[in-house]
């Protein structure tokens, strides 16, 4: 029986193929990911916590220069 008969399907066996399907990975892409994710982790994200969390004081700041204090108004 032939492989079509079997209802399996025909194998094409290349020498080009590879069991591997993933790409080969460059070294320089491998260093540039790894830099690229030191200076997220190290500078960025570090940098934009302490931007984010400075904004908010100082627009809760800012507004009780303006607003008054929070609380209930003195009697």
């Amino acid at each position: 029986m032939s492989a079509a008969r079997q209802g399996s399907p025909a194998r094409n066996v290349d020498a080009s193929t590879s069991a591997d399907p993933r790409p080969p990975v460059d070294q320089g892409t491998r260093r540039r990911e790894i830099a690229m994710f030191l200076l997220l982790a190290v500078f960025i994200w570090p940098v934009l916590s302490i931007a984010v969390v400075g904004g908010y004081g100082f627009i809760v700041w800012m507004s009780q220069m303006i607003l008054g204090p929070p609380g209930p108004p003195p009697v």
